[in-house]
């Protein structure tokens, strides 16, 4: 992988569980220093901290913060310059949370709690650290958006729209870096085999009365023609290819990994 050494800093966003702790492994054991943002207990956070450090042997930073927050939001870019005074090489924006409501009964508050996680605070992320990026002559911006960024849902309104938005905004930061050596890019998952999916597919199970894989089953096929999860890990190595010599002009673009989901 081009430029992967122990000088060079990942930020990943929402990477105490899930997409974002898959990809923020697989930076660190291509040499990536970490620094991650996401809630868990004070375990938690302190056993992620070790095993970046003893597994693969790359420097760690925790940083706390409330993305639905302005304040924080900016304060943690300060802590991030402070770290590193150029910044960091690869921004992930991954965090995100789901809230499901018809559109006359969804709250104002989870839509603009979504918007503020999911776009503002990725704007507010490149905003900051584009500029160290551009100092170096390299950086990767990689947005984690989904196929809700290309198509809808019914009962998503926050979740589709905050998706929606993040690609119009990684094309634009898109051009305005072309040429420059960064790159800003979207990935685009379909049904990914995380804990939280895992979680709907046991609701359903106990609702209906059915066996997990068969819930599991009914809710992938409703969508994904090839009837399997993408997996974290296959996530993670989408991250490192973009992080490559060979997607040096891929800029602008929506990676899609969905089970054939948009191609139907």
């Amino acid at each position: 992988m081009e430029n992967s050494d122990t000088s060079r800093y990942a930020f990943v966003t929402g990477a105490t569980s899930g997409i974002g702790l898959a990809i923020a492994r697989k930076l660190a054991q291509h040499g990536y220093n970490i620094l991650y943002n996401g809630f868990g207990d004070d375990a938690l956070i302190v056993k992620l901290q070790e095993e970046f450090e003893k597994v693969y042997k790359v420097r760690a930073h925790y940083l706390p913060g409330d993305l639905t927050k302005q304040d924080d939001i900016e304060r943690t870019c300060q802590e991030i310059l402070k770290i590193n005074k150029t910044g960091v090489d690869v921004l992930v924006n991954n965090a995100g949370f789901q809230y499901v409501s018809p559109v006359q009964d969804f709250p104002v508050e989870k839509w603009n709690d979504m918007i503020s996680v999911m776009l503002t605070a990725p704007f507010i992320f490149i905003k900051h650290l584009l500029p160290g990026m551009l100092e170096k002559g390299w950086g990767r911006i990689i947005n984690i958006s989904s196929v809700h960024g290309q198509v809808a849902s019914k009962d998503k309104t926050a979740y589709v729209s905050a998706k929606h938005g993040i690609i119009g905004l990684t094309k634009t930061v898109a051009l305005e870096t072309a040429g420059t050596g960064v790159t800003c890019n979207a990935l685009c998952p379909g049904w990914v085999g995380t804990e939280l999916f895992w979680k709907q597919v046991r609701a359903k199970a106990k609702d209906q009365g059915i066996a997990e894989e068969e819930a599991k089953n009914n809710i992938v096929s409703a969508k994904q023609p090839s009837g399997e999860t993408v997996e974290e890990d296959h996530l993670g190595e989408a991250v490192l290819f973009m992080c490559s010599q060979a997607a040096s002009q891929m800029t602008g673009s929506c990676l899609t990994i969905d089970g054939g989901w948009l191609a139907q």
